[in-house]
């Protein structure tokens, strides 16, 4: 079997040309499969769409409280069973109904004129420059803020705040972003405490009008994480696809339908490798025999380029419709930021086509060593404008 030779729990496995045909035959072999990992242990890699959607789809028979990503280690992961992440139900949705008005489809339309600006101020500014990052001059920007925005952090802290978040998620190493989070959480406590006592129209007042402090604080941080590192991530990467297939740069400028784009965008780049699940009980998934315990992984790019449901799944397809990724997951942990993110995507990308005529890379990209957020730690270019 493939998997006897080939880790997907090494990030070092995405980053080669041939991944994906690797997959492929992968896939070929079996749609779950044992997987003896090097890293991680014995685990079950799910990897065709329909049984993708069979396990994310059932939080009866698999659990997010034991880890719902790899690379935490054994055991139950902190926070477990205190925050949305790390929850089942019904206790996830004490955590996830509070904030879900924030992360709306309604509320995401309401941002979106807000976003356009800073998007434009952002792109403005770096036609300007030589030579860019792509990933911290673009990428985290306009994310960054607007989750200050939607956290309610005081305009005379943003700037802080903005840097705490950046060293915590584009640090140079493990220690200098652990360092960084080290700051980010007791700030966060602060205003936790701040707001129950005088609650404001914000995610941060929302989540303290009925959970504990503590919980206040993990579920924050989860939802910094998770709105900062998809759309910074999904944005390099798609911008890395873009500039290897200028054509499809080239549809954008007004050919293409910006929605239908995003969601190409998002099942081509598949940031979020994986999602970790472990059986409750003893279960069956494509013929093969799940104990309770056993880890269970979905890989999302090979759901995402699975033949069976996506026609010719390695060409860019921005006219691809319709698109039944599952980049923001599936079921009960669907993604709360998905509506956002499209947003954030879709205008980044319909402001870069109106202003650029084109991306010229200044040198290699450089990817991360992560299968969580699987992306690029720099990827250099220069902006020309149109």
């Amino acid at each position: 079997m493939l998997l006897d030779t080939h880790d997907l729990t090494d990030a070092g496995f995405w980053a080669r040309d041939d991944a994906y045909p690797i997959l492929d035959e992968i896939r070929r072999e079996g749609a779950v499969q044992r997987h003896e990992s090097a890293q991680e242990g014995p685990l079950w890699a799910v990897l065709t769409h329909r049984e993708s959607l069979a396990v994310l789809g059932d939080a009866k028979t698999y659990s997010s409280q034991g880890g719902s990503l790899l690379g935490t280690g054994y055991g139950p992961p902190a926070g477990a069973g205190r925050m949305m992440a790390l929850s089942d139900p019904p206790r996830h949705r004490a955590y996830r109904d509070p904030v879900m008005p924030f992360f709306s489809a309604r509320r995401s339309n309401q941002l979106e004129e807000r976003i356009r600006d800073l998007t434009e101020r952002v792109v403005e500014r770096l036609l300007l420059r030589e030579k860019i990052d792509f990933v911290s001059d673009i990428g985290a920007v306009v994310p960054l803020t607007v989750m200050c925005d939607l956290m309610g952090i005081p305009d005379e802290d943003r700037d802080e705040v903005v840097e705490m978040c950046d060293q915590a998620f584009l640090g140079r190493n493990p220690a200098e972003r652990r360092a960084a989070h080290q700051r980010l959480l007791p700030y966060l406590l602060q205003l936790a405490m701040e707001r129950k006592a005088a609650p404001k129209d914000d995610v941060i007042s929302a989540l303290a009008a009925s959970l504990d402090l503590d919980e206040v604080v993990l579920n924050c941080d989860n939802i910094i994480v998770g709105g900062i590192q998809t759309v910074r991530h999904t944005a390099a990467m798609a911008m890395l696809a873009l500039v290897r297939h200028p054509d499809a740069w080239r549809e954008l400028d007004g050919r293409a339908d910006p929605k239908v784009a995003t969601e190409e965008l998002l099942r081509w780049t598949s940031v979020g490798l994986h999602v970790l699940r472990t059986a409750k009980t003893d279960t069956e998934l494509a013929g093969q025999r799940i104990r309770a315990g056993d880890r269970v992984v979905v890989w999302t790019p090979g759901a995402n380029r699975d033949t069976v449901v996506f026609e010719d799944p390695h060409r860019l397809d921005l006219d691809r419709h319709p698109n039944r990724h599952i980049a923001f997951g599936w079921g009960e942990h669907y993604c709360i930021g998905g509506p956002l993110a499209r947003t954030e995507l879709r205008v980044l990308f319909t402001e870069l086509s109106r202003l650029v005529a084109e991306v010229e890379p200044l040198g290699e990209p450089e990817y991360n060593s992560s299968i969580i957020n699987f992306g690029l730690d720099s990827f250099p270019v220069r902006l020309h404008r149109r």
